[in-house]
């Protein structure tokens, strides 16, 4: 246990953090989750629609710090070509 007081208000401010963090990271999940879910279900159009949300969770995700940038970027990459591969394979 810390014993100074800036000790006990790092310990803090790392709990507030940490709990941000996990917020911002689960909205992003969820939304990528859903995308994926659509996708299983054959629904492309309601994944097109998920598709600008769960980009603006990932990228704001990345601007609190809670990710890096380029790892926003990679999620959302990967979600953007199961969705374009689905509609290509649908068009066929």
């Amino acid at each position: 246990m810390a014993h100074t007081r800036s000790a006990r208000k790092r310990i803090r401010q790392a709990e507030k953090r940490r709990l941000l963090n996990r917020y911002h990271i689960s909205r992003m999940k969820t939304a990528i989750k859903r995308i994926n879910e659509a996708l299983k279900n054959k629904d492309i159009e309601t994944a097109e629609k998920l598709l600008p949300l769960a980009q603006k969770l990932a990228y704001r995700a990345a601007a609190k710090g809670a990710i890096h940038k380029n790892e926003a970027a990679r999620r959302i990459s990967r979600v953007a070509r199961k969705i374009n591969t689905a509609k290509q394979s649908l068009s066929q």
